[in-house]
């Protein structure tokens, strides 16, 4: 799960798949904004066939934050 969320990450914000781990933080690390991981959770969304509530999308702090939220809807 976390070389397939290193390739979304990578390609949406032109990051280095390299400098993305389970404990970078979105926005302090990777400078992603609000767009961003609403374009992130988009992308998700049609990916894994579910809806992630603005609400929980503003909880995600790092890249495991996003792992850990899937894989507690099922997805690995």
């Amino acid at each position: 799960m976390l070389e397939k969320m290193r390739s979304y990450i990578s390609e949406q914000l032109g990051i280095d798949e390299d400098e993305i781990g389970l404990e970078t933080d979105l926005r302090d690390d990777l400078g992603a904004d609000s767009l961003d991981l609403f374009e992130l959770a988009m992308n998700l969304e049609d990916e894994y066939a579910l809806e992630i509530p603005v609400e929980e999308l503003q909880q995600f702090r790092t890249v495991g934050d996003v792992i850990r939220y899937l894989n507690a809807r099922g997805i690995e």
